[in-house]
């Protein structure tokens, strides 16, 4: 065998000429991203506009505060005469008297008696109910909004501090998308004629009480002090921008009306959640530097006194053994303040602020214990929640349905 014959052909068959090879496509380089100030507030202004930041934590704060407010309603339901209503030692009377001067809104003045307090009390469960399960969220927060707003002015004396953030998250809670995950809204297939339904009952019931004089001065179009605007914008601007959606989300949800909404929607969100954020910075850091100040927190001893009173010993025998223990005592006393006083501090680093986030909401925890404060402490578990990671979030929801479904045996 020589050579010629070892070597195999290349082809079996004869190519064919077709003409001209045509000569290989050229690949571009991908561009880089711009970099610089301007391509960053670029990047910054098209996710604050594009997306729904932080909506595992708006699902959260909405849950949280949503069952804080039906807790206590549901827990003070016995004595909700006596706190609110008719049998309450602040009179109507006093109470008109002080709206008068603070202008503050509640609806419990407009027809009063017994039938009116106990409509507006059980709207207020329904609503921290619809709030908690995240059910037509548009209309059941500005509910929720109304009844808190409602119930708290009636009697500013009663709460114990826990109310003061109820009262603040509960307005705050109207601008946010706080229905994208975990709620019933996220479960519908669109818009639906109940919510239509809903849209033209509240609008009917807005104009009778804008047009009835029994109102008073609690939904006027402007108010004498800053910023000069009554109730009423508010109201009627929710319920035309929700029959604005529902309406270009049947005939156009395409479209660029919708897309502008959309953004706008957005864009109120996050306002909305940065807001909370700050509110809640703002609280632990007055709270701390207050505390500086306080000749109780500077000797470690402000804890021991809460722990010896009757208003704040649910459990005597807990609170006399906690008490009795002179270092533990001076060693929270002093760790309050500094946690309060270094929070704002810590959100530049993820990892410590993380750490120091369980570390105070397990104090809240305690509190509600040990001080039997749970409406307190659970509003500002609610209020923390606006900082969890979202993996965090996502972890837990994944426990909480495995363990559901290992109850009632879904596969």
């Amino acid at each position: 065998m020589n050579e010629a014959s070892a070597v195999e052909p290349v082809d079996a068959v004869p190519r064919q000429s077709s003409g001209p090879v045509p000569p290989p496509e050229r690949v571009l380089p991908v561009p880089a991203p711009p970099r610089g100030p301007a391509a960053a507030f670029g990047r910054a202004m098209e996710a604050f506009g594009g997306r729904v930041l932080g909506r595992h934590q708006a699902a959260v704060v909405r849950i949280g505060f949503g069952l804080v407010w039906l807790a206590y309603l549901l827990r003070e339901w016995p004595n909700r005469r006596v706190l609110y209503g008719d049998r309450s030692p602040w009179s109507m009377e006093l109470a008109q008297r002080l709206l008068a001067d603070d202008g503050a809104f509640t609806v419990l003045p407009w027809f009063g008696g017994r039938l009116w307090f106990e409509l507006v009390y059980h709207l207020a469960v329904l609503a921290a109910l619809a709030v908690l399960l995240g059910w037509r969220t548009r209309a059941s927060t500005v509910l929720f909004l109304v009844t808190v707003l409602s119930l708290q002015n009636r009697d500013v004396f009663l709460g114990d501090g826990g109310d003061n953030v109820v009262h603040l998250m509960a307005v705050y809670l109207v601008f946010t998308r706080c229905a994208e995950v975990w709620s019933l809204d996220a479960r519908g297939s669109g818009p639906g004629r109940s919510g239509v339904v809903l849209w033209a009952l509240l609008g009917t019931a807005l104009a009778v009480c804008q047009a009835g004089g029994f109102s008073g001065d609690s939904l006027t179009w402007t108010a004498p002090t800053f910023p000069y605007l009554g109730w009423a914008p508010l109201f009627w601007g929710l319920w035309a921008v929700a029959g604005l959606w529902w309406l270009l989300g049947r005939l156009r949800p395409a479209g660029e009306p919708r897309a502008v909404l959309d953004a706008l929607a957005n864009m109120v969100h996050n306002c909305a959640m940065l807001v909370i954020a700050v509110e809640v910075v703002l609280i632990y850091a007055t709270a701390g530097w207050y505390k500086v100040q306080g000749s109780r927190w500077q000797d470690g001893t402000a804890l021991y006194y809460p722990l010896h009173l009757d208003y704040f010993t649910p459990w005597p025998a807990l609170s006399g053994l906690v008490g009795s223990a002179l270092l533990p005592v001076f060693l929270i006393s002093y760790a309050t303040v500094i946690l309060q006083v270094a929070f704002p501090f810590t959100l530049i680093n993820r990892r410590v602020k993380n750490v120091l986030l369980v570390v105070m909401m397990a104090e809240h925890l305690g509190i509600a214990v040990v001080l039997g404060l749970p409406v307190f402490s659970l509003a500002m578990v609610a209020a923390d929640a606006v900082f969890l990671p979202t993996g965090a979030l996502l972890w837990a929801a994944a426990r909480l349905g495995r363990l559901r479904r290992r109850v009632v045996g879904a596969p």
